[in-house]
């Protein structure tokens, strides 16, 4: 029992220190601030580099020309909140970094919804 615990320890701590090498300085938080950054490092890994979507452990959808994104609000909502499996991220990115992150998805991949997004507008999503 000792001997997992200490393993379970060692795990923790290695992933610690990948976190921080990934960019953040808590582990809860993330450092970039640029949305392309943000999107590199946070949801390609499931909505893939182009925004093509995937499906495979799960279904992601598709960002590269996505109708859905033409309102701003709505993927706003969804990066603070999160939907089906995705988590939200109310909590691991500010105002600015989200208003960041959902126009850099809004004017990538074929998409030209040039509306910005303020952290502002973020802000009162959050309430």
């Amino acid at each position: 029992m000792r001997r997992l615990a200490l393993i379970a320890c060692a795990v923790l701590a290695a992933g610690a220190a990948r976190a921080q090498d990934a960019g953040f300085s808590n582990p809860a938080k993330f450092q970039q601030q640029d949305g392309a950054a943000l999107y590199h490092g946070i949801c390609q890994g499931c909505h893939m580099p182009q925004g093509q979507g995937a499906i495979g452990a799960g279904s992601y959808p598709a960002l590269a020309r996505n109708n859905k994104l033409a309102t701003a609000g709505y993927p706003v909502l969804i990066v603070l909140n999160g939907s089906k499996a995705m988590q939200g991220f109310a909590g691991m990115l500010d105002d600015a970094q989200i208003a960041a992150v959902v126009n850099y998805i809004r004017t990538s991949f074929g998409n030209s919804y040039s509306d910005a997004v303020t952290a502002a507008e973020v802000a009162a999503a959050r309430k």
